[in-house]
């Protein structure tokens, strides 16, 4: 039988036990910094393919954004290390262009340039 909550739940380090009825802070997103909004994208930076089990907060763009520059193979190398995305140009030019945005900003990103 499946169990109805993970023991190993990620987001329960981010919940504030102490007061339910408290607004809960906004967490950074793992790749840009900025404060998430409304919608959380819960992000596997080693894609569960390549036995990927940690997840971290995120962007929905920021996201879009690593799957267009990155391959599987590409994102399994750099790991948790978020500072080696960065290194890229393009990933580095669009942190930079997204850094003002409001946290629930969405807009088209372009694709794979394979």
């Amino acid at each position: 039988m499946a169990r109805k909550h993970s023991k190993h739940d990620p987001r329960e380090e981010l919940r504030d036990a102490a007061d339910p009825d408290a607004p809960a802070a906004p967490v950074p997103c793992w790749l840009c910094g900025r404060p998430t909004g409304k919608t959380i994208v819960w992000h596997h930076p080693v894609p569960k393919s390549r036995g990927g089990r940690d997840v971290v907060p995120m962007h929905a763009i920021c996201q879009q954004t690593l799957t267009a520059n990155f391959t599987n193979s590409e994102l399994q190398r750099a790991g948790m290390d978020a500072e080696a995305l960065l290194a890229n140009p393009n990933v580095r030019k669009f942190v930079d262009w997204v850094a003002n945005k409001d946290p629930d900003f969405t807009a088209t990103v372009t694709r794979k340039q394979r």
